[in-house]
């Protein structure tokens, strides 16, 4: 058997190696202390019983038992899991359809690219400031519109039915970034294809079928798991929505808790009720929740994702 042979470093290698490191370092050090020591530290948490304050006391699996139980862990996954299912391919065909409108050969597309884009880089709390107002029951923009057009107004802040449809239409206010990925891959596209097509007489909607769909399909693919993950992750306009610290030994959250959140009901038992424990035993389930869809939707795309080495 021939041994492996060792790594040995010249002398330019550890001088290279020695200028090098301070630069690494910060880095080094930042990734130990706020990512991975935390993450190890949140899985310690999740088997005791802790405050925030004092010695955490060892609990065993008590705290993911008490998730079974718990009506509102259920109403809060329920309530991620509709978000998730509505925004995600809501998001992924708007943010298509606004790539298609910004490759159009204008003179203007300039303007419109910033325009689409725009939102994407606003901070999500004053979008959502601004969306409150536009959703107003009596004054707000929304609502003068259905009326105008002779549709019944709708309470979409108060009605338990609407409250998470709301955040679905507030979530593709950001769609302006996809948007821009996807741009990047229609340019990517070959034009001499699309020529092909043309020849043998395919219109605009065979041509986006046949041709664009599935070599965009790569960066569907990512939108569709990006997506995926920051669906479940959902916290920032529940949190404004209904006022940041409203709950109380209900853990209300809107109408009927049609807006509690995973992270926010995660949130409320960490920082407002200070259960750092189950807090933890939350975490670490959207955590292999979160994994175990990226796995699925990875085996999945084998059907429908096409490379082009494929």
């Amino acid at each position: 058997m021939i041994a492996a042979p060792r790594l040995r470093l010249s002398h330019d290698d550890w001088r290279n190696l020695r200028t090098a490191l301070p630069f690494v370092l910060p880095w080094v050090i930042g990734f130990f202390a706020f990512t991975l020591y935390p993450i190890i530290y949140s899985l310690y948490l999740s088997f005791n019983q802790y405050s925030g304050f004092g010695d955490a006391v060892p609990v065993g699996i008590a705290n993911y038992k008490h998730m079974v139980s718990d009506p509102l862990f259920w109403k809060a996954l329920y309530n991620t899991g509709y978000y998730t299912a509505l925004a995600v391919p809501i998001g992924l065909v708007v943010a298509i359809v606004l790539a298609l409108l910004m490759n159009q050969n204008l003179r203007e597309v300039a303007i419109y690219r910033a325009a689409f884009y725009l939102p994407s880089i606003l901070p999500l709390f004053a979008l959502t400031f601004i969306f409150i107002v536009l959703l107003n029951p009596r004054f707000g923009a929304v609502n003068y519109f259905l009326g105008f057009l002779h549709v019944p107004t709708i309470n979409w802040l108060g009605d338990a039915r609407w409250t998470k449809v709301s955040v679905v239409i507030l979530a593709q206010l950001g769609a302006g970034g996809p948007a821009l990925i996807f741009l990047a891959s229609l340019r990517a596209v070959p034009v001499e294809l699309y020529e092909s097509a043309r020849l043998e007489g395919a219109g605009p909607i065979r041509r986006f079928w046949h041709i664009t769909l599935p070599l965009i399909t790569p960066v569907i693919l990512y939108d569709l798991i990006y997506g995926t993950i920051l669906g479940l992750q959902i916290f920032t306009p529940a949190y404004i929505l209904v006022g940041g610290t409203s709950g109380g030994a209900a853990y209300t959250a809107g109408p009927e808790n049609s807006l509690l959140f995973y992270v926010f009901y995660l949130y409320k038992n960490a920082f407002q009720y200070s259960d750092m424990g189950y807090a933890s035993a939350m975490a670490w389930v959207l955590f292999v929740i979160s994994i175990v869809l990226a796995v699925l939707i990875m085996r999945w795309s084998r059907y429908w994702v096409h490379y082009e080495a494929d």
